[in-house]
């Protein structure tokens, strides 16, 4: 892998590199990175991971021990800086401009607000201790010259943090706002500009390519781990969204800055626009006449007038008149109905009916906007679909045609890219089995089947516990949990909502025998090696919803091209999925266990093979008792004999 990412950095070329886990793909890159450096001093090269988990294990563990060893190598210590979205970093003149009276106590209000929560006390109570907690908090950051990052601030909610936080359209800019000088934001991305290696987020990279490049420093080489999840962060940071909610919550702060008439008439929009979701259908809006569209142009044009009238020069006036702007500009781009935009009435139980819009399509945005600027290589434990890396590559804009290392012949637009599998240094077909369950029934979509929940249990009670169960819906997982526990009493079950998240997996990490069921976020962020996790369970295969309107748009986009939509889109979301998922089971050259897919069309249906070749090349079988007899030689009982 460092050789041929050496290569393609000598060569300016772009290249795929498929790591399956356990490979030290972090060193991978970063041997190559650091070389390239240290040959040129005046380069920079950033890395784009998708979580900030990986983020700051870069930042704070793998990156210093490299530079460590790079610099006994080459003589000189490459510079390394981590950068974040400017939500992540609290702001000073909200903090500080925007306190109210502070509370006085003997305690620091970090143990206040523990101590609220502890007691279970009311959620405003808790929420304006966090508050104040995070305060005290930045204000230290500010007089020891830290980073005023989230990741180091006291335990506190998303509430909390929106109080000490500015969103990128409210902020005064380093050159009006009075702490401009001292700005946390600033602060960083002047480290940064200073840096020989940043450390940035998916997220970071499509806003940097959606506003002309002008976020993240200038760089000549970049590297993007957990690419798979490359397409999906882009499409997030290039998506909107509009609710009734949002609209009232911008006229009230305007509403200083507006004539009687103009404030009546954009308070008034939150009920119209309520009233318009509520006749629409929870599906795509196509139709230019439909009434919906007329409420977002109503919208959009009021919004214009309050932009004009709110532009006092007072500091609230400024933030006020931008969420406006921001109005403006969302109404105003979903009012449009581009061909390249998926715009959608979507439901949450609790907040009611909104407005999505997000592209179709981000292939294109990445190859002209990142690809075209910078040789890039692109890493994943999981990049190939199917077997094949060319799902991936058009993904993000690169074509069949210019695959170097097939032979393709390049002209003067042409991004050449190559591709490698570094394979894994797991012995899948020792370590680990495949079965499928296909005696029984096809999934339903009114929930988990009484044949798959008895399966299950048979499963659990053979692997003694230590079981992750990765569940289509949060419903499932439920059924699953209340079933086990019925019929295993003496074992512990856990399920994704029963407490914080990061709770029940340090449980689930702790305590072998404890098994943990949950949905689509265990199955990527969960690492558990050794005896805690024997068995995985997938009770369906994880196609994206049926309903989807922007699954059904790109699905439909492929099928009008010549393409099979079904394929392209849904297949291949659920087989990285799945790949993902049974890629829980091991974790480490000791692993052993099995992988149950409870859903017989992974063998029985004609796309099941495409599904199957996606995922580690496990001995399968379809014979429940061959799975039960393994796990039960793994099993506690079987090593205490």
């Amino acid at each position: 892998m460092a050789a041929a990412i050496d290569r393609a950095f000598a060569d300016g070329e772009h290249l795929l590199v498929q790591a399956g886990t356990g490979t030290g793909k972090s060193l991978g890159y970063l041997a190559p990175s650091l070389a390239y450096l240290l040959e040129h001093p005046r380069g920079r090269v950033v890395i784009a991971t998708a979580t900030l988990a990986l983020q700051a294990q870069l930042a704070g563990a793998d990156i210093p021990a490299a530079v460590k060893a790079a610099e006994k190598v080459g003589g000189r210590t490459v510079t390394h800086a981590i950068l974040k979205g400017r939500t992540n970093y609290a702001c000073l003149h909200r903090v500080i401009e925007g306190a109210g009276a502070e509370q006085d106590t003997l305690l620091g209000a970090a143990e206040v607000a523990e101590g609220l929560r502890k007691t279970r006390a009311d959620a405003s109570s808790v929420l304006g201790a966090e508050v104040v907690a995070l305060r005290e908090w930045a204000r230290d950051e500010l007089d020891a010259e830290g980073a005023g990052d989230r990741d180091d601030a006291p335990t506190h909610t998303a509430a909390a943090w929106a109080q000490v936080s500015v969103p990128v359209r409210e902020c005064l800019g380093a050159q009006q706002c009075p702490f401009g000088d001292v700005c946390f934001v600033e602060r960083s991305r002047a480290k940064a500009r200073e840096a020989d290696l940043v450390v940035t987020n998916h997220a970071l990279l499509a806003i940097d390519a959606m506003h002309g490049n002008t976020v993240l420093p200038e760089h000549d080489r970049l590297v993007i781990d957990e690419a798979h999840e490359l397409t999906a962060r882009v499409t997030g940071a290039a998506s909107h969204e509009l609710s009734p909610q949002q609209v009232e919550r911008v006229a009230r702060r305007c509403l200083p800055y507006l004539d009687d008439d103009l404030a009546i008439e954009f308070l008034d929009l939150g009920e119209i626009l309520t009233d318009a979701l509520a006749d629409a259908p929870l599906e795509r809006i196509t139709d230019p006449e439909s009434p919906i569209v007329a409420t977002l142009a109503r919208i959009r044009d009021v919004a214009r007038r309050v932009v004009s009238q709110a532009n006092g020069d007072e500091p609230e006036a400024k933030q006020a008149s931008a969420a406006a702007k921001e109005i403006f500009d969302v109404a105003e781009a979903m009012a449009a109905l581009k061909d390249g935009d998926v715009v959608w009435v979507s439901e949450r139980e609790r907040f009611g009916r909104w407005l999505v819009a997000a592209p179709l399509d981000v292939a294109f945005l990445l190859r002209d906007r990142v690809l075209s600027q910078t040789p890039t290589v692109l890493t994943s434990a999981t990049l190939t679909i199917g077997g094949q890396f060319e799902a991936a590559a058009s993904s993000v804009g690169l074509k069949r045609d210019e695959r170097a290392d097939a032979g393709a012949e390049p002209d003067d637009d042409a991004q050449a890219w190559r591709a490698l599998d570094v394979g894994s240094p797991f012995d899948y077909q020792r370590q680990g089995i495949l079965y499928v369950a296909d005696r029984l029934p096809p999934p339903r979509r009114d929930g988990i089947t009484p044949e798959a929940l008895k399966e299950l249990a048979e499963l659990v009670w053979a692997a003694g516990g230590r079981t992750l169960g990765l569940f289509a819906s949060q419903r499932n997982a439920e059924a699953a949990a209340r079933h086990c526990r019925a019929e295993l009493p003496g074992q512990t079950i856990l399920c994704q909502g029963d407490a914080q998240l990061s709770e029940l997996t340090r449980r689930f990490i702790r305590e072998p025998e404890t098994s943990l069921f949950g949905t689509l976020s265990l199955w990527q962020g969960v690492d558990v090696p050794g005896e805690t996790c024997r068995l995985v369970v997938i009770d369906k295969i994880p196609f994206p919803r049926p309903d989807d309107p922007l699954m059904q748009a790109r699905q439909n986009a492929v099928s009008r091209s010549g393409g099979n939509g079904f394929m392209s889109v849904a297949a291949a979301h659920a087989a990285l999925l799945l790949a993902q998922g049974s890629g829980r089971l091991i974790r480490r050259v000791t692993d052993r266990g099995v992988v149950a897919v409870l859903d017989p069309r992974l063998k029985t249906a004609r796309y099941g093979g495409f599904l199957r070749s996606s995922l580690p090349p496990f001995w399968s079988t379809t014979d429940p008792e061959v799975a039960v007899a393994a796990l039960r030689r793994l099993g506690p009982e079987a090593k205490a004999g």
